[in-house]
């Protein structure tokens, strides 16, 4: 259960034995019953992460770019990166800020996106996992913890052969 180290053994012993008497998915389906957001675009993403970022972070630096990665799970075995480029145009150092977040959660509920782009909005401002980061991200989003763990479980499922709980199917742009 590599997406739950670092939680205590009781906690891990009670996801083994909803693992063990598959009982899993049917926890986080009841917790998620809205089934899968209508963010299925890279644009529709950008807008959402730029309402985020213009109610929580008016200060910071624009972003360039957000976007749907299909690779970066695999690639980087991560949920979502938040990237600074710097370029030389003309005698200016210009920086480019974009946002990628893993293609999984195209097919998951809004909450865990919210979580994932609350995340990576808080890296432009803190760079490391900190208690300064962790604060930032609960006052974007306050059940922050609670939708991470959630997420964690979700990973478990399909990391232990589990299939994925919500259809993307109808919500296709």
């Amino acid at each position: 259960m590599k997406y739950l180290a670092g939680y205590p053994a009781s906690l891990l012993e009670q996801v083994r034995q909803l693992v063990a008497d598959d009982k899993l998915a049917a926890l986080l389906g009841q917790r998620y019953p809205e089934g899968v957001h209508d963010i299925q675009t890279d644009r529709a993403l950008y807008e959402y992460v730029s309402e985020l970022k213009s109610e929580f972070m008016r200060k910071a630096e624009p972003l360039s770019k957000v976007m749907f990665d299909n690779k970066l799970h695999v690639i980087r075995n991560a949920l979502g990166t938040h990237t600074t480029v710097s370029r030389v145009q003309g005698g200016k150092l210009k920086a480019k800020r974009e946002i990628r977040v893993a293609g999984l959660f195209k097919g998951v509920p809004l909450p865990w996106l919210r979580m994932i782009v609350v995340h990576e909005l808080a890296h432009s401002k803190e760079k490391s996992h900190d208690k300064a980061f962790y604060a930032l991200c609960a006052h974007m989003e306050p059940d922050y913890h609670q939708l991470e763990f959630d997420l964690r479980l979700y990973l478990t499922h399909l990391e232990t052969g589990g299939g994925p709980l919500w259809s993307t199917a109808s919500k296709a742009p």
